[in-house]
């Protein structure tokens, strides 16, 4: 990306870097996940701001509420001392596992009910097309 971690980015940079829209840096903004400077009516994201929109986007891959996520980021301990941050992360990440798992069986078996319902839909229609020839 040819930008030192050090340095401020701005509301267009962020976005090609993280590959999202200006709206979408809004929201999170809005909803006190993100706090970037401002020089006017310039934003500015710092190297805090970037970690913080990583473990946004992270969370929301993972399919995390934006709730669970601000209060996740809102946890953090600026002394260096993360194990509330990390018990909570590790409830909230176990739990979506355990939906994530449910979802996964529950799919499989449609999956496999809707193949044999091909498969027997297809015997049916090579049957019917059998008898009028």
């Amino acid at each position: 990306m040819g930008h030192p971690m050090s340095e401020t980015l701005t509301i267009s940079q962020m976005c090609e870097h993280f590959s999202v829209t200006p709206r979408a840096l809004r929201f999170y903004e809005d909803k006190e996940l993100l706090a970037p400077a401002r020089k006017g009516t310039q934003r500015l994201y710092s190297a805090r701001d970037r970690a913080r929109l990583t473990l946004i986007l992270r969370g929301k891959r993972f399919g995390f509420s934006l709730e669970d996520i601000r209060q996740l980021l809102a946890m953090y301990d600026h002394s260096g001392s993360n194990e509330a941050q990390l018990a909570r992360t590790l409830e909230v990440a176990r739990d979506r596992l355990a939906q994530m798992t449910a979802q996964r069986d529950e799919l499989s078996l449609a999956i496999a009910d809707l193949q044999i319902e091909i498969t027997q839909g297809a015997e049916k229609l090579a049957q019917l097309r059998a008898t009028k020839v």
